[in-house]
Order: structure tokens, then sequence, then C-alpha cells
């Protein structure tokens, strides 16, 4: 592949998985958990990223060097495992497809004052429209990186009108006055759980970038997309800051919505729906595509059909969301969701890494195995916790 190209489909990876993990999710969970933590809540960021880089890194480049997709290493790890990942990524997929419709429906509502009901409903059938375009792959690729730069540059400017303690933040990073491992396991199930590290993994392989050769370019591109995603995370959590700092209230029925309007006028409000809704859709499709990814090389009749079982997935996401509604309270319980899938998937990865039937004669850096058992460990335990003390709080 020439080098243009690799650079091409190396950023496009970077911005579908930094958009996608910085969604309608993120910034609900963000604002929502910033309210009730204020700075302390820079901590729960760093530990995401810290998480992330560790995620990302290990599972891009095991990936890229057996050049298979995760289901398929997962049954030559031992058989019938990749059907219970399978089975578990489209599960959980279908949780954060589920957040991802309502933050469409947020983003309507905040643009045109209609129920986030209705725009759920209405974006969900623009979601599919969207996804039978021919090549719609390359135009939702090159749409991830507009809306990345845009929702940069928004954030940016509501921060600085903000006018966040970054003093204050900074120390609390650091020194936190409360540690929430609710936040915690819901923002890294947000923002690196489920598919979401396998959608830029997956996208290599079909491009054709792996193999021991490409590790440099894959280890570049992970890194990329941490990057990207870390600097949405920490000044959408600085202009949320600002917003609740000078001790403001978020509107409970769309709290993000509220950071952007209270920090940078009606102008904030609506431009930032239009960047919500964006965001949403883009999710949508993302999570659809990669999530059946996971079912197509398991049956020949899912491999052909695959196309109606996206459009399948996309409209059975909106049915739930309608009928359940609650968008906030859904947003947060599916990042904690899908934060539970993420110790089971990068564990196997992890011994794919150390059998030679799977990647050959590489030779896995001791330090990332290290750091992603040290992961895995955590995660499941702050995920069982979660599941015991903290999702019944959701629903009082």
């Amino acid at each position: 592949m020439k080098k243009e190209s690799t650079r091409s489909v190396l950023l496009g990876a970077a911005f579908l998985m930094a958009t996608t993990a910085v969604g309608p999710g993120f910034l609900t969970q963000t604002s929502v958990f910033t309210e009730q933590m204020m700075a302390s809540f820079g901590f729960v960021i760093l530990i995401s990223i810290i998480i992330d880089f560790g995620v990302q890194i290990n599972i891009w480049r095991i990936l890229a060097v057996a050049g298979k997709k995760a289901q398929d290493i997962s049954n030559e790890v031992l058989p019938g495992l990749g059907y219970l990942l399978a089975f578990l990524i489209v599960l959980g997929g279908l949780a954060l497809n589920i957040g991802n419709i309502a933050g469409a429906g947020l983003g309507t509502n905040v643009l045109f004052g209609i129920s986030p009901e209705f725009g759920a409903f209405i974006s969900g059938l623009l979601g599919i429209a969207i996804f039978l375009v021919r090549e719609a792959g390359k135009v939702m690729d090159r749409f991830a990186q507009i809306m990345g730069f845009v929702m940069i540059a928004l954030i940016i400017y509501v921060m600085f009108s903000a006018q966040p303690p970054v003093g204050e933040a900074v120390v609390r990073t650091f020194v936190p006055e409360k540690i929430d491992m609710l936040a915690i396991v819901t923002l890294v199930g947000g923002t690196v759980g489920g598919f979401i590290p396998f959608a830029g993994g997956h996208r290599l392989i079909e491009a054709g970038i792996k193999g021991k050769e490409a590790l440099p370019e894959v280890t570049k591109g992970a890194v990329s997309a941490i990057g990207i995603a870390s600097i949405i995370r920490i000044f959408l959590f600085l202009a949320a800051l600002g917003v609740v700092a000078q001790g403001l209230i978020l509107n409970p029925d769309n709290p993000p919505a509220s950071v952007f309007q209270l920090a940078a006028g009606d102008i904030g409000y609506k431009i930032f729906g239009v960047v919500m809704w964006a965001a949403a859709i883009t999710s949508v499709v993302g999570a659809a595509y990669t999530s059946v990814s996971f079912i197509r090389s398991f049956s020949k009749f899912v491999e052909k059909y695959s196309n109606w079982f996206i459009v399948g997935f996309i409209a059975v996401s909106t049915l739930v969301f309608v009928l359940v509604g609650k968008p906030v309270k859904t947003l947060i319980l599916v990042g904690c969701l899908n934060g539970l899938v993420l110790p089971l998937s990068l564990s196997i990865l992890l011994i794919a890494a150390y059998k030679k039937k799977i990647v050959g004669d590489y030779k896995h850096p001791l330090w990332m195995t290290i750091f992603g058992i040290l992961i895995v460990i955590a995660m499941a335990f702050m995920g069982i916790n979660t599941i015991i003390s903290g999702i019944p709080q959701l629903f009082e």
C-alpha cells in the first residue's frame, strides 16, 4: 500500500475510534460526573487515558501481527471462545447504539425543540439511509475527521468562555478529594469498552495494514487515536468544570447541552446540537457496522446479507430507546455495561500474543503485557464492584 493511502487509512481509523469514544455518551457522562465530583473528576479522566493507552496499544498491535479479526483469533485461542466474544460484543454494541440513538435524540432536541424520542426515531431512519449510500465507509470516514476537528475547536472555545479553575483541576487530577469507581468504569466503558478498540484495528486489517512490518504505522495510529480522544476529554472536562464551579446548575434532561449554553450562550447551544447529532449518527453507523463484523465470518448467510443485518441492528437500537426513553440514564448505563466486556476481550488477545500459531515469531513487549494484565485485573474488580453496588443507584 502506498504511503499516502496508509496515512489516510490510519488517520481515518484514528478519528473513527476517537469520535466514537467521545460521542454522546462521553459528553453526557463527563457533564454529569463533573457536576458531582467537581475538580476531582480530573483524576477519572487521567485514569481513563492511561487505561485507554494500555488497551489500544495492545489490541491494535496484536490484531495487526495476527492479521485476523478478534473473533477468529479468539477461536484459535480456544474453540468456541470467538462465538462468546462475538455475542458479548454484539450485545454491548447494541447497548452502546441505544446510547448513540439517545444522543441523536438529545441533539435534535437542542436544535429543533422536539422530544428526544421523536428525534431519535428520525435520526435512526437517517442513519439507515446514510449506510445504504455507496461507499458509505469512506464518506463517514471523512465525516468523522471533519467533525473531530469541529468538536475540538468548539470545545476549546467553550472552555475559554467558561473560565475554569485550571490550577485546582491540575491539583485534583493527581490528588483527588474522592475516587468514584462507578465513574471510572462508566467512562472507560464508554470510551474504550465493547467494540470500540476493535473498530480501528479491524479497519486496518481490512485495508491490508497488517504484519510485523506494519507495526510502526499501527502503533502511530493507535497513539494518534488516543491523543485525539484525550484532547477532547480534557477540554470538555475543563469546560464543564468552569460552568459548575460558578455554582450554575445543569439541566438534568440534557446536561452537556447546559454546559455549552451556560458557557457560550445560545450560539454555543445550537452549535453543540449540530455536533452532538453528527457525532451520534457517526457512532450509530460505526457501532452497527463493527458489531455485525464480529459475526460475518461465522456464517455465509450473514456475510451475504450483512447490509440488512446492519440495518436491522440500527432499527432495533432505535426502537428500544424510543420505548425505554430516559436518555441520560441510558448513556451512563451503556458505559458501565461495555466496561465489563473489556477485561475478557483484552485478556484473550494477551494470551493470543504468546501463541506462535497465531502471531508467528513476534515477541510482544513485556511491559505491554504487564500493563494489559494490570488493566484486566483492575477493570474486572471495578466492574464486579459496580454491578454489586453501583448500577442500582441509577434506578433510584
